[in-house]
């Protein structure tokens, strides 16, 4: 794995994710990659509920903004530090992604503080949720 590879791929991730428009995610998501929500127990495998659920995590973010980004030695894992709003409430978190040697993300886990914002962001992607309904 090289570096360069993940860091095209993150490239495409941030271009994705700054214009909005993920429906290019697919190409991004290896078949069987693992989705670690924060406030879940269990995580979401495959690739469809993932593109579900990062794409309708960025709709529900407001004003979000990547501040800082940290590579493994390797340079498979990437850790990106974000700031979002989600109904009024602030909140930072961390988004861990890991990529396999074709650039593809295999594992994606989330972490956010405070409890405030992790509420919100918990009220609004449960109502979204509710509506989803895998193939």
């Amino acid at each position: 794995m090289t570096l360069e590879i993940t860091k095209q791929s993150l490239e495409k991730w941030h271009q994705m994710v700054k214009s909005g428009d993920l429906s290019d995610l697919n190409d991004l998501l290896a078949e069987d990659v693992v989705f670690r929500s924060p406030v879940a127990y269990k995580p979401y495998e495959g690739k469809h509920v993932v593109f579900f659920i990062l794409t309708n995590v960025v709709q529900v973010f407001e004003d979000f903004t990547y501040h800082r980004e940290f590579y493994t030695e390797d340079g498979a894992s990437v850790v990106l530090e974000f700031a979002a709003n989600v109904s009024g409430k602030s909140l930072k978190g961390i988004d861990m992604i890991r990529f396999n040697q074709q650039g593809k993300i295999v594992e994606f886990e989330v972490m956010i503080r405070p409890m405030s914002g992790l509420a919100a962001l918990a009220e609004k992607m449960g109502a979204r949720f509710a509506k989803y309904q895998p193939n």
